[in-house]
């Protein structure tokens, strides 16, 4: 049996996105800074699909074992929005995310680096004493 067109159309829409979304539009390539800092992009991907046709006559006296004209389409949409970075700094990782709405994230999302800055300064301090 013949393959329907809307297969061929199906199918040729699902191959273009196919090749349009892997693995490194979620996770990024990552970016390595001056000091040593990896940082990793990380996003939401979004993939809509619609697909459809119509089978038409030209005239009413068609006999039913004959083939009709289709007509058809098909559409896609892809989305993709940033929304953490992950930042990998010597034996410390961090996830940043890209939408704080508040003053509290923001705070508990500092805190390990308040930390950090902490633990330097006294290791400078009881160096130097």
């Amino acid at each position: 049996m013949e393959n329907h067109p809307i297969e061929n159309l199906m199918k040729s829409t699902m191959e273009n996105i196919k090749n349009m979304i892997d693995v490194d539009t979620i996770i990024g390539n990552p970016v390595v800074a001056n000091d040593n800092t990896t940082i990793l992009p990380i996003s939401k991907v979004s993939v809509g699909f619609a697909s459809g046709g119509s089978e038409f006559s030209k005239d009413n006296k068609e006999k039913a074992d004959e083939k009709y004209p289709f007509g058809g389409g098909s559409g896609a949409g892809v989305t993709v929005k940033p929304v953490a970075f992950l930042v990998v700094k010597k034996d410390s990782i961090r996830l940043l995310p890209v939408d704080q709405t508040n003053t509290y994230d923001r705070l508990v999302d500092s805190i390990p680096q308040i930390l950090d800055i902490l633990k330097d300064f006294s290791n400078k301090k009881s160096n130097n004493s």
